[in-house]
C-alpha cells in the first residue's frame, strides 16, 4: 500500500504538467516546466531522447532494476489513458451547458429589438419639446440629462433619421448654455447655483477654462475698483475739511462719497467672489492667493504713500483696524493665503515707516521754527525781535513735539488690536531708536544752519568770511542756547517718559547695545552748545576786527594831526557791542555778576590821568626814558596782580559780552603793534581808549581785565610811538566831555 501511495503524488504532478503543457499559451512555459521535471524523470521532458535514456538506464541499473522499471512504466501508461479520458468527459459537459444557456437567451430577447426602436424613436422626437419646457422652468439639470442621454443616438443617426430633431435640440442646448453662463457671471446668484452651472457646462463639453479666465479678469477688475476707491478715500482723509456722505466702503478708511465712484465695492463683496470662485474652480487656489495678497499689499502701500504727509496715530489706528478686520474676513474664506502672517509683515514695515516719518516731520518742524529768523530777516523785519521768538518756538517744537509723539506712540501700544500687540516690543525699540536718530539728525541740522560741520576738531575760527556772511549770527546764538535747553531740559523729560511708558523692547539684540542712550545725546548737545557759543563769539569778533583793521591801516600815523575829538570808529565799535548786547540779552540769562575791580594800590589803570606816577613818566621829554618807564610800570602790574584774562565762556550775558570785548581789545592791541605813531597819533589812541573805559565795563563781569587790556593797548602804542608824550589831563577831560555831550544829544534821535 505504501508503494502504491507514493506513485499517486507523482501521478498528480505529472497530470498537472501534462495539462499545463497542453493548455499553455507559450511553449516556453511548458518547456520550462518540463525542464524543471527533467531532473526527476527525463521521460516527461519535451526533449526526451529514447536512445540516450536507455543507454543511461542500462548503465546505471541491473536486471532486477530494469524489470522493476518496466512494471512502473506500464502502470503509468495505463493511468495516463484513464486521466485523459476523464478530462475529455468533463470538458464536454461544460460545452453542453454553455450551448443550452445561449439557446435560452436567444429565445428570451426575441421581439426586444423592435420594442427598443419604437421607444427610442418616441423619446428622440419628443426631446426638443422636453428641452423647451426645461428652459422655461430653468430645470437645466434635467435638460442636460435628457440631452446627454440622447447623444449616442444623435451620433449614430443624427445625420439621417433624426436630423431635424438633432438641430432643434442643439438650438435649445445653445440657449441653455447661454443661460448657464449668465448664471455663472451673476453676483446675485448663490454660490451653489453658480457651481452647478459650471458642472452642467462641463457635462455639455463646454470649454470652462475660458470661463475661468473671464471670472478671473472680473476679480482683477473688482480689485482695481477697490484700490481706486481706497485711494479716493485716502485723499478725502488727507482733506478732512471736505464733507462727504457714507458709502459702501470698508472700515479700513472713511466712507467715500457716492459720486466718487459709480460702483460701490467692499471687502465683503470681494471675499464672496473669492469664495464662489474657489468652489467653482477648486484648482485655482494659487491664483486666488496671489490676488488676495496683492489686495492687501496695495492697502498697505496706500498707507505708506499717505505717510509722506503727516499722519496722526489716530488715523493710523483707524486704517490698521480696518485692514485687520478685512484680513480676518478674508482668512475665513482663503486660509491658505496666510493673510494674517502676510499682513503682519506688511504692517511691520508700515508702522516702522510711521515712526520714522513722525520723527522726520518733527525734525522739519524744529528746522522751520529756526528758519523763520532767516526768512523774516530777508523780508526786512527786525531780526533782534525774532531771536527770542525763534528760541521759544524751537524749544516748544522740541519738547512739545516730542511729548506729542510719545503720546501718539503710546496710543499704538495701549490699543488692543492683535496686530499691534504682536508688534509691541518692536514698536518700543523703534521709538527709542527714533529718538536717538532724531537728536543725532537734529545736531546735524543745527550745524548746517550755523554754517559749520559736525567735526569735533573744527575750530570756529576756520569759518571764512564768506561763509559767515551767509549765516545770521543771532541764529547761531539761538542754536547755542537751544542746544543747552535740549541737554538740560528736553532729554531728561523724554527719558522719564520713555522709562515710564516705553520700557521693554529688546528685539534689536544685545550686541547692538541700548536703543536710546540719553547720556550720549546730552554729551553731543553740550558740546554743540559750547561750539555754537564760541562760533557766535568768533563771528562777532571777526566783524569788529574788520572795523578795527580798517581804522588802523587807513591813516598815516606818522603824520597824524593833534587829536581834536574822539574818533568816530569808537562810535561804530560801541554800536556793534550794543547790538551784541541786545542779542545776548534776548537769548542768554543773566549770570551772577561778580565784577572784579582793582584798587589803586594794586596798580589801578582805570584812568591814565589818575595815576601821578604815569603822568610824570609820560610828561618827561626823554623819549627813551619815558618808554622805559612805561614798560617797567607794565611789568610791575603783571607781577603785582596775577590776572586770568580769558576764562571759560559761560552761557550768560556777561560772560559772552566780556569775552567778545576782551578779544576785540586783543585785536586792537595787535593792530596797534603793527603801526608806528608820532606824538599826535599816540595821543589820539590815548583819547579813544580813555573814552572806551566806562562804556566797555557796563556789561562785563571782569572790569579789571578790561582795564588791563586797555592799558595793554596804551603800552603797545607807546612802544610803537616815536615821541610817547601823553595829553595833559585837562585837555583829555575836555575832549571826553565833549564826546559825551555829543552822544547825549544824538541819543534821543535814535
Amino acid at each position: 500500500m505504501a508503494a502504491d501511495e507514493l506513485p499517486l503524488d507523482d501521478k498528480a504532478k505529472r497530470m498537472r504538467d501534462l495539462l499545463s503543457s497542453f493548455y499553455s499559451p507559450e511553449p516556453s512555459l511548458a518547456a520550462s516546466a518540463s525542464a524543471k521535471s527533467a531532473s526527476l524523470d527525463a521521460i516527461n521532458s519535451t526533449s526526451f531522447d529514447p536512445d540516450l535514456y536507455m543507454n543511461l538506464l542500462v548503465q546505471k541499473s541491473n536486471l532486477e532494476g530494469l524489470l522493476q522499471k518496466h512494471v512502473e512504466m506500464a502502470a503509468e501508461i495505463k493511468n495516463l489513458d484513464t486521466d485523459l479520458q476523464m478530462l475529455v468527459y468533463e470538458n464536454y459537459n461544460k460545452f453542453i451547458s454553455a450551448t443550452d444557456t445561449i439557446k435560452r437567451m436567444k429565445n428570451n430577447i426575441v421581439g426586444m429589438e423592435a420594442n427598443m426602436e419604437q421607444l427610442l424613436e418616441k423619446f428622440i422626437y419628443d426631446l426638443p419639446t422636453r428641452l423647451g419646457k426645461c428652459i422655461k422652468s430653468e430645470a437645466y439639470a434635467d435638460a442636460v440629462r435628457f440631452y446627454t442621454g440622447a447623444m449616442p443616438i444623435f451620433k449614430a443617426y443624427g445625420e439621417s433619421s433624426f436630423q431635424d430633431c438633432k438641430r432643434a435640440s442643439e438650438e435649445a442646448i445653445g440657449i441653455i448654455i447661454n443661460n448657464l453662463q449668465v448664471k455663472l457671471y451673476s453676483d446675485s446668484e448663490p454660490v451653489a447655483a453658480r457651481a452647478d452651472a459650471v458642472v452642467l457646462l462641463k457635462q455639455l463639453d463646454f470649454p470652462v477654462d475660458s470661463l475661468k479666465t473671464k471670472l478671473l479678469e472680473k476679480l482683477q477688475h473688482f480689485l482695481s475698483e477697490f484700490q481706486i476707491e481706497s485711494r479716493e478715500a485716502e485723499t478725502i482723509l488727507s482733506n478732512p475739511d471736505e464733507p462727504f456722505k457714507a458709502g459702501g466702503f470698508s472700515d479700513s478708511v472713511p466712507s467715500i462719497p457716492p459720486e466718487a465712484s459709480t460702483n460701490q465695492v467692499s471687502i465683503g463683496d470681494f471675499s464672496e467672489s473669492v469664495r464662489a470662485y474657489r468652489i467653482i474652480f477648486p484648482d485655482s487656489e494659487s491664483r486666488l492667493i496671489e490676488l488676495a495678497q496683492a489686495l492687501f499689499t496695495k492697502r498697505f502701500e496706500t498707507i505708506q504713500q499717505r505717510m509722506k504727509k503727516k499722519v496722526s496715530s489716530a488715523d493710523l489706528l483707524v486704517m490698521l483696524r480696518g485692514i485687520w478686520t478685512d484680513v480676518t474676513l478674508m482668512d475665513e474664506v482663503l486660509p491658505e493665503a496666510a493673510l494674517p502672517t502676510f499682513s503682519l509683515e506688511a504692517a511691520r514695515a508700515a508702522i516702522k515707516q510711521f515712526v520714522s516719518s513722525s520723527f522726520s516731520h518733527l525734525l522739519l518742524e524744529v528746522s522751520d521754527a529756526l528758519a523763520k529768523v532767516k526768512t523774516k530777516s530777508k523780508e526786512g523785519l527786525e531780526e533782534l525781535s525774532l531771536l527770542q521768538v525763534a528760541l521759544e518756538s524751537g524749544k516748544k517744537a522740541v519738547i512739545q513735539g516730542s511729548m506729542d509723539l510719545l503720546l501718539g506712540f503710546r496710543q499704538l501700544l495701549d490699543d488692543g488690536l492683535e496686530l499691534l500687540v504682536k508688534l509691541r516690543d518692536l514698536i518700543i525699540d523703534w521709538v527709542q531708536e527714533g529718538f536717538q536718530d532724531f537728536f543725532s539728525s537734529l545736531d546735524d541740522r543745527f550745524h548746517l544752519l550755523s554754517g559749520s560741520n559736525t567735526s569735533a576738531n573744527q575750530d570756529p575760527s576756520s569759518m571764512d568770511g564768506r561763509q559767515a556772511d551767509k549765516v545770521l549770527t543771532g541764529l547761531v546764538l539761538v542754536l547755542a542756547q537751544l542746544s543747552i535747553f535740549i541737554e538740560q531740559s528736553a532729554i531728561p523729560r523724554i527719558t522719564e517718559e520713555i522709562a515710564a511708558s516705553f520700557s521693554g523692547g529688546g528685539m534689536r539684540g544685545y550686541e547692538y547695545g541700548p536703543a536710546f542712550v540719553p547720556g550720549e545725546i546730552c554729551r553731543i548737545f553740550r558740546y554743540a552748545g559750547e561750539k555754537f557759543l564760541h562760533l557766535y563769539i568768533h563771528m562777532k569778533t571777526q566783524k569788529i576786527s574788520i572795523i578795527l583793521k580798517k581804522r588802523f591801516t587807513t591813516p598815516n600815523w606818522i603824520k597824524h594831526k593833534e587829536p581834536r575829538e574822539v574818533h568816530m570808529f569808537v562810535d561804530i565799535l560801541l554800536q556793534e557791542l550794543e547790538a551784541i548786547g541786545t542779542e545776548v540779552n534776548q537769548i542768554l540769562p543773566r549770570g551772577l555778576v561778580r565784577k572784579h575791580r582793582r584798587s589803586d594800590s594794586a596798580g589801578s589803570t582805570a584812568s591814565i590821568r589818575s595815576n601821578p606816577i604815569r603822568e610824570d613818566k609820560m610828561a618827561r621829554t626823554n623819549t627813551q626814558r619815558a618808554r622805559s618807564q612805561l614798560l617797567e610800570s607794565h611789568l610791575a602790574k603783571l607781577f603785582k596782580q596775577k590776572m586770568e584774562i580769558f576764562t571759560k565762556v559761560e552761557h550768560t550775558q556777561e560772560s559772552v559780552v566780556s569775552t567778545i570785548v576782551k578779544l576785540c581789545l586783543k585785536s586792537l592791541q595787535e593792530f596797534v603793534r603793527l603801526q608806528t605813531f608820532n606824538r599826535s597819533g599816540f595821543q589820539q589812541i590815548q583819547v579813544d581808549i580813555q573814552f572806551l573805559r566806562n562804556p566797555l565795563k557796563e556789561n562785563v563781569d571782569d572790569e579789571a581785565a578790561i582795564d588791563f587790556l586797555l592799558d595793554e593797548v596804551i603800552v603797545a602804542a607807546a612802544e610803537r610811538c616815536l615821541d610817547p608824550i601823553a595829553l595833559e589831563p585837562a585837555i583829555l577831560d575836555k575832549l571826553i566831555q565833549a564826546k559825551l555831550a555829543k552822544r547825549k544829544e544824538q541819543k534821543p534821535s535814535h
